[in-house]
């Protein structure tokens, strides 16, 4: 449970600083840091039993035929990455308190930083491929919360659009692969994915698989040719910068693959991709860090740089490239996090990032100037800082490298000049804003930042320096462990400042000394580059979604041309092209069942079907005679229904049409009476052939299907429902009690569906019409005697017919949904005969909360069974005994059903009473209906439908 709590921890700490916001800033503060820390202190106390060589698991069942457990792990990997995320997630709040405006929303931040922490923490801890892939996307949503938190910015807009377009895009592809990758390895369990890495790479699947899942990484991680969304990220708050950059999302791809590499990464493709797209990653984010006059665009070009040496690392993996890849981690994550607060800090105090305003700060924040100019120098790879030693280790790397065969000389040439590039831009970041006089003076006169926000960067340079001074003590045993999760073997190896003279120590003076011959050449070089025309890969890919943009509605408009019949047409086509494919593979269509007997029922049923469907079509001008006919479809249904033993279904048909029918003559009484003809002759030609193609096509489809014996699990429903849910009507048992989640289903949404258009219709000014088409005006009487008589004396009687076929559903035809239709339409029948007001005024309750209590009421009842220990929606049933009654039987499958009975009669009121709703004022109406003369204007003649 530990590890639970681990990962639950940070995702209810989102819910801290939106309860504590209105106490202030530092209680809020305080409040949203206690559980990550608690989430830190408890993957703390797990490290003696990782030293001792466990591997600690925790796992649940969640959806086990989909393969999904809520299955988490920590080893070596997990804790470095824990450390790292929910570590430097803690430096960055303190940094955050201080360098965000006081009018800033503060609670809103903080909780979407803790979003982003928890979900980077599931993808750390996550012991189930699918799992994984859940959190992954979390991480992409959270960013694009962070990257655009300030709205009013079009950059931040533009940025989190972009950041979200591309490393959603590379999470499908994820999806796609971690599917595949589950099939190739028989499950989606880590444990076994990792143990089965010679299964996988054996695979003829194994080429599409990590195709895919690299195009989910090399998404997340920014590597080339997806590295362009990084930078602009920029536009993010600089506590969301450094964060993103140091610890959290664009490691999530660097954490996938050292995770997988046991299972995927023994394989030449995969040392060839994944080696080379981190070389001319890293080659790239250095050039164009150099030429950044933007403080955090240098060091967001410089992050990608960085990324792509540790997946070319990770790409050469050899045992001790993956321990300089892991080193490295912890190394960027510490001077990069550093730098970026630094950067917020210089901009926070002097009011501008850009190098051309800044210089000569050494003098008004010297602390400032020391703590960047040693990141910086961490970053260059500088001896006696953390950078130098993982920097040496990806030379020796690169020196044994079998990537590229006769072209080995290729890799270390490739390395040497990154970090040429490196020492560069480091080196530029630093003597630009601190030593070089400045050009213009910045905004705000430059101070020193307060102590506490300085806190978070001074630990961290702590750590660079400590590190590169000591590896041993203070990574050693991190890097061991993580080391020993990835290679799933321990790894014999010493970190030490001091190897002596070798090819690899060359290779990094060379770096310095050409970094800073490179850096003393910038103007000449800038100035070369000058000569070729910028591109802004935001501009491109805004341009790109328009042109998607406009590609997708281009090809609607061909499809559609705004035309419902040409679009149902094209449907309609494939549907028969499809039905015609699959008659074809079918001989004969005749099974062995053969044909039932055909009597004159049967032959007069079958006859008014096509009867009410042809005559529908035929008067589709006419609506209120296209609409009788439907009727008689729907009747000659039910009663079909009926004629083949499905009471149940012929009981709800009936119901389903009179409120249809009602909802239809509500709704054609604001529409007009006659469409115009707008078909042409070969349209109509064209549509009868479509038609008459398609029914044929589906008639001769039910008939291959209904002339053969078929699998059907009816029995199982039949043999069961008695013992198994204790009624005699199958059909009401399957609802309430086999398939109950379902029908839960199937009532949420019919009230969400009531409540949509509820607030739809809600004061909604239809028109009416006070004349026909020909002129004659409607009836000022608009509430009928005969009708009103009717409906009074139907109403109860209704109400007795509805308790009774709710109360017999559980072993006779009948049920909550069918019983709720006949409520409803009895209550919709007063609503008509005596208008909405005088019904509303005597039936003095709102519907929205029926519907909810009714489904409030299903849900609960599923819930009572896990009081005793059963799963969600287990129902119970006994027999009883009372005098005089007798014997009788109970079902908590009738909570169930009142639950669906009062949804179906909330949803469908708030359907059909509010269209006749009036717009005018409420006047109470005698119970005498009452006689209006003038009806011949909207106003007058729209008080009741």
């Amino acid at each position: 449970m530990t590890l639970l709590w681990i990962a639950l921890l940070p995702l209810a700490g989102v819910l801290a600083p939106v309860l504590t916001a209105r106490y202030g800033r530092t209680a809020c503060t305080l409040a949203t840091a206690l559980l990550p820390a608690l989430a830190l202190a408890l993957t703390l106390l797990q490290v003696p039993a990782l030293a001792d060589g466990e591997s600690l698991r925790f796992s649940a069942s969640w959806l086990p035929q989909l393969g999904l457990d809520l299955a988490l792990r920590l080893d070596g990997l997990t804790l470095l990455f824990n450390l790292l995320i929910l570590g430097i997630g803690l430096l960055i709040l303190l940094y955050a308190h201080f360098y965000l405006d006081q009018n800033e929303p503060f609670g809103r931040f903080y909780a979407f930083m803790v979003l982003f922490m928890a979900s980077m923490v599931g993808i750390a801890m996550a012991d189930n491929l699918i799992l994984l892939w859940l959190y992954w996307e979390l991480t992409s949503l959270a960013s694009f919360l962070l990257i655009g938190f300030w709205t009013t910015q079009s950059a931040a807009r533009k940025g989190a659009r972009m950041a979200l377009t591309v490393t959603g895009a590379g999470g499908l592809a994820l999806l796609a692969g971690v599917l595949l990758l589950g099939h190739i390895a028989g499950s989606f369990d880590m444990n076994v994915v990792l143990s089965r890495g010679a299964v996988i790479t054996a695979d003829p699947r194994y080429p599409a698989m990590l195709v895919l899942v690299l195009l989910g990484a090399f998404t997340k991680s920014a590597q080339f040719p997806f590295q362009f969304w990084l930078p602009h990220a920029m536009a993010a708050p600089t506590p969301v910068s450094a964060y993103l950059h140091s610890a959290t999302m664009v490691k999530a791809g660097i954490f996938l693959m050292a995770r997988l590499h046991p299972a995927i990464g023994d394989d030449a493709l995969w040392t060839v991709l994944v080696s080379l797209t981190g070389a001319v990653t890293l080659l790239y984010g250095a050039w164009f860090a150099l030429f950044k006059t933007d403080l955090k665009g240098i060091l967001a070009f410089s992050t990608v740089s960085h990324l792509g040496l540790v997946t070319m690392l990770l790409g050469i993996g050899s045992p001790m490239a993956i321990l300089a890849a892991l080193f490295h981690i912890v190394n960027h994550a510490t001077f990069k996090a550093a730098l970026f607060m630094s950067a917020g800090i210089i901009d926070h105090e002097t009011g501008t990032r850009e190098l051309k305003r800044l210089g000569g700060l050494r003098t008004t924040m010297p602390v400032m100037a020391v703590l960047t100019s040693v990141a910086a120098a961490a970053m260059a790879g500088v001896p006696l800082l953390n950078g130098f030693l993982s920097k040496e280790m990806l030379f020796a790397e690169a020196l044994n490298t079998p990537v590229l065969a006769g072209l080995s000389w290729l890799m270390p040439v490739l390395a040497t000049l990154g970090g040429v590039l490196s020492v560069a831009y480091s080196l530029r970041l630093a003597w630009a804003v601190f030593f070089k006089p400045p050009r213009k003076m910045p905004p705000k006169p430059p101070h020193e930042p307060p102590r506490l926000m300085r806190v978070p960067v001074e630990f961290l340079v702590a750590l660079c320096v400590l590190v590169g001074i000591f590896p041993s003590f203070f990574a050693g045993g991190l890097l061991d462990l993580a080391t020993r999760a990835v290679l799933l073997e321990p790894l014999n190896f010493h970190l030490a400042v001091w190897h002596g003279f070798n090819l690899p120590l060359a290779m990094s003076a060379v770096a310095l000394a050409g970094g800073g011959l490179m850096y003393w050449r910038h103007d000449d070089m800038r100035r070369f580059l000058g000569q070729f025309g910028s591109l802004d890969a935001r501009f491109v890919f805004e341009r790109g979604i328009l042109a998607c943009k406009h590609g997708s509605e281009r090809t609607l408009d061909w499809l559609e041309g705004h035309s419902l019949q040409r679009y149902m047409a094209f449907l309609l086509l494939s549907a028969v092209v499809g039905g015609v494919i699959g008659l074809a593979k079918i001989a004969p269509l005749t099974g062995a069942l053969g044909n039932q007997p055909v009597d004159g029922v049967v032959l007069f049923g079958a006859a008014m079907l096509i009867f009410g469907g042809i005559a529908t079509a035929a008067t589709h001008r006419f609506r209120l005679i296209s609409l009788l006919m439907l009727s008689i479809v729907g009747l000659f249904v039910a009663l079909t229904f009926a004629r083949f033993s499905a009471p149940d279904l012929a009981l709800t048909q009936l119901s389903v049409e009179v409120v249809t029918m009602i909802l239809l003559m509500l709704a054609l009484f604001f529409l007009p009476q006659r469409t115009p003809r707008d078909s042409t002759p070969m349209r109509n030609v064209r549509d009868i052939l479509l038609a008459s193609a398609l029914g044929l096509v589906v008639a001769s489809l039910n008939y291959a299907v209904l002339t053969r014996a078929t699998a059907s699990i009816s029995d199982f429903f039949l043999h069961n429902s008695v013992p198994g849910g204790g009624g005699h009507n199958a059909v009401n048992v399957i609802l309430v009690d086999f398939r109950g989640f379902d029908t839960l289903g199937e009532i949420t949404v019919l009230a969400l569906a009531g409540l949509a258009i509820f607030k739809l219709l809600n004061r909604l000014r239809l028109f009416m019409p006070h004349s026909d088409v020909e002129g004659r005006l409607w009836s000022p009487d608009r509430y009928p005697p005969i009708l009103t008589s009717i409906a009074m004396t139907l109403l109860p009687l209704a109400l007795l017919v509805s308790a009774f076929i709710f109360l017999r559903g559980h072993n006779q035809p009948g049920g909550g949904f069918i019983a709720g239709l006949v409520t409803a339409v009895a209550l919709i029948l007063i609503y008509i005969a005596r208008g909405v007001d005088w019904a509303q005024h005597r039936l003095d309750f709102p519907f929205q909360p029926v519907a909810v209590i009714g489904v409030a009421t299903a849900t609960l009842t599923g819930l009572g069974s896990w009081a005793f220990g059963q799963p969600f929606l287990t129902s119970a049933f006994g027999h009883f005994s009372l005098p005089l009654i007798g014997g009788f039987e109970l079902a908590t499958a009738l909570l169930f059903d009142l639950g669906v009975y009062l949804a179906v009669v909330g949803a469908t009121l708030m359907i059909l009473a509010n269209l006749g709703k009036v717009t005018t004022p409420y006047r109470p109406v005698p119970d005498a209906p009452a006689r209006h003369t003038d009806a011949t204007t909207p106003a007058q003649g729209k008080e009741d439908s």
